[in-house]
């Protein structure tokens, strides 16, 4: 029997292949970070924000269509494969999947490239490990997604990685820089500014982690079958349920606490508004874990929260001009 002919790529078919609303979330620390360089030093630079976004959104969607491709042929579900992932439902061609993502990759490093060129060299240092991370992320015999330490990850690169590189490359006094010559090197940085800056990131940090959480918790039994020892698969569905509950409480204490630090303005607890929002999503996915209906809930409070630092801060900033 003749194997039924791949569909081609098609633009709706490109954004569900790269799950337009998580990048729409990765986005923020990205908004984040350009606001803030503008806030903590009136830094902005309009060339090295743009180059940012473009390598920014491309390895944004690299990843989620790599980590597609990864989890088709990694799978040891067949009923995974032809049923739970987007390459197997609508009969995708994995290899000319993969080629499109490698060309995203390409122009991520080409734009990191230029950033470099344009900033500092630690920048590639900071780059190369973002990239790592991403490639890593499901491919390798152990690939991070599969590991405890997925949710983590995922966390800090994108939600605290994205938003440091947006304001680096804003900013006239940088937090780290790395001089190199041929006989010595030296990378030195200011430890009070990368602390403000962490916690700055804080709540997307945590929340962005989160997403991955949910999805976790969704998956464990899919997980169990393909082989993925995720936390949630470590915690077991009712502890990871428990302390799900949890992580938006650290993301909002985390907004109070750089408030009183006087590292965001006070307009910022505007933000703690949204909390009844926030707590009605949790209690939606407490109780139904399912990703097409619930998964969605961990994404919205992470858009939601970020989504309102960054106006709060923006109408902050166009305030304080007036």
């Amino acid at each position: 029997m003749t194997e039924a002919p791949y569909q081609k790529l098609t633009g709706r078919l490109f954004l569900e292949l790269i799950r337009l609303p998580v990048k729409l979330a990765s986005a923020m620390p990205f908004a984040l970070g350009v606001l803030y360089a503008w806030y903590d030093q009136r830094g902005f630079n309009g060339v090295n924000t743009l180059i940012y976004f473009v390598g920014q959104l491309s390895i944004a969607c690299f990843v989620t269509g790599f980590n597609n491709v990864q989890d088709y042929y990694k799978s040891k579900d067949e009923h995974y494969r032809q049923k739970g992932n987007i390459i197997g439902t609508d009969h995708l061609n994995p290899r000319r999947v993969m080629a499109l993502m490698l060309a995203l990759l390409a122009v991520a490093v080409l734009a990191g490239l230029i950033l470099v060129w344009r900033t500092n060299l630690v920048l590639l240092l900071i780059g190369g490990a973002a990239i790592g991370i991403a490639i890593f992320y499901t491919f390798g015999p152990m690939p991070i997604s599969r590991l405890p330490i997925g949710e983590v990850v995922s966390g800090v690169t994108e939600g605290f990685g994205t938003f440091f590189i947006a304001y680096f490359v804003n900013v006239p006094n940088r937090p780290l820089a790395l001089d190199l010559s041929w006989q010595s090197f030296s990378l030195y940085g200011s430890v009070p500014v990368l602390a403000k800056l962490v916690l700055v990131a804080a709540p997307i940090i945590i929340l962005d982690g989160n997403i991955m959480f949910a999805n976790n918790i969704g998956d464990i039994q899919e997980d169990i079958t393909n082989h993925r020892a995720t936390m949630a698969v470590y915690l077991g569905h009712d502890r990871a349920l428990a302390i799900y509950r949890w992580v938006p409480v650290a993301a909002y204490a985390a907004i109070i606490a750089a408030v009183f630090l006087h590292v965001m303005p006070l307009a910022t607890l505007l933000v703690l508004l949204l909390w009844p929002l926030i707590h009605r999503n949790i209690a939606r996915f407490l109780q139904v874990q399912v990703r097409r209906l619930t998964f969605k809930t961990a994404v919205n409070n992470l858009l939601l929260t970020a989504g309102a630092e960054v106006l709060v801060l923006a109408g902050w900033l166009v305030w304080q001009q007036v």
